[in-house]
């Protein structure tokens, strides 16, 4: 019987150290090439593309994530999940909230993976829901002592703080900058819409880490080449979808690509993270393919009726 989920159910059922857990073995699964990922592809369909990413986990499952650019009031995303074996549909998911907390798992490997181990504070650029569940995740893997919080408007940073504080349990405060908001802490998460830098490197301490989930495309960031050169450590979870983003992603370009690490093989070993407290780190996250599909074949095992 196919499962069907709602962005209620999905809230409901995914907690942070579930997404947390399961995009750490994704990233592993890709790195060994167990999940087969490969860049989103696109369909122009005049005033908006549907874009769809595809996901294959050798012998279990595969599927599929879409949604559109149409930028419609009550656009949605789909998710599909196959049995690998009979090609039977096991699980469907509608809305954004199962997409946006996969981003925030990852973003919480990142957190766990490089920021400093005795990481406690954290600002966040950003106010919408990619920014919730950025700090919803790092709230998992590091116990938070203080989010300060910036976005355009004054209200909606408020209550971002607000919910920081009641779901959280964290204390949160909102701030009147950008630059406010990221000076001295130890995690700092970029979730903007802005096509233009939002903040400046010198805006952070030694030993930061940041994840960045807005744009970063060469033509449109919400960060500047002036942060990947104080980087001491550039890592990404899908280096082949950094570099097929058109145009590509800026840190999948010269003189940065040579520098730009899959977080994948940190986390195998393969390749060092963090070597020093004082090292500038900075995550480009891509939303790596399949991992959408990969955190409903979790929530599908979960949820799924005993029989």
């Amino acid at each position: 019987m196919t499962l069907f989920l709602s962005d209620e159910d999905v809230t409901a059922a995914v907690d942070a150290p579930l997404a947390v857990a399961a995009m750490r073995d994704a990233l592993l699964a890709a790195y060994e090439g167990r999940l087969i990922a490969p860049p989103r592809a696109a369909a122009p369909l005049g005033g908006g593309r549907l874009v769809l990413t595809a996901g294959h986990l050798t012998g279990e499952w595969y599927g599929f994530r879409s949604y559109d650019t149409f930028g419609h009031p009550y656009g949605e995303q789909l998710v599909v999940l196959h049995d690998a074996g009979s090609g039977a549909v096991r699980a469907i998911a509608v809305g954004e909230e199962l997409g946006s907390r996969r981003t925030g798992g990852l973003g919480g490997v990142a957190v766990d993976a490089l920021a400093r181990p005795d990481a406690a504070t954290l600002g966040v650029v950003g106010s919408g829901r990619q920014a919730w569940t950025q700090v919803w995740a790092a709230a998992a893997v590091r116990p938070l002592r203080e989010v300060t919080v910036h976005s355009r408007s004054a209200a909606r940073r408020e209550a971002f703080a607000a919910r920081v504080r009641s779901e959280l349990g964290v204390p949160a405060r909102a701030v009147g900058t950008a630059a406010e908001a990221v000076r001295d802490r130890d995690v700092v998460v970029l979730a903007t819409t802005s096509v233009t830098p939002v903040l400046a490197a010198a805006d952070l301490a030694p030993g930061t880490h940041l994840n960045a989930v807005g744009f970063k495309q060469v033509d449109r960031h919400e960060f500047g080449p002036d942060l990947l050169d104080a980087a001491d450590l550039l890592v990404t979870d899908s280096p082949a979808q950094a570099a097929g983003y058109v145009p590509p992603m800026l840190a999948a370009v010269e003189p940065y690509a040579g520098r730009l690490r899959d977080l994948g093989a940190v986390l195998a070993g393969a390749v060092p993270g963090r070597t020093g407290a004082d090292q500038i780190s900075v995550f480009c996250s891509t939303g790596l393919a399949g991992t959408e599909v990969f955190l409903l074949d979790r929530l599908a095992r979960r949820t799924a009726p005993a029989r």
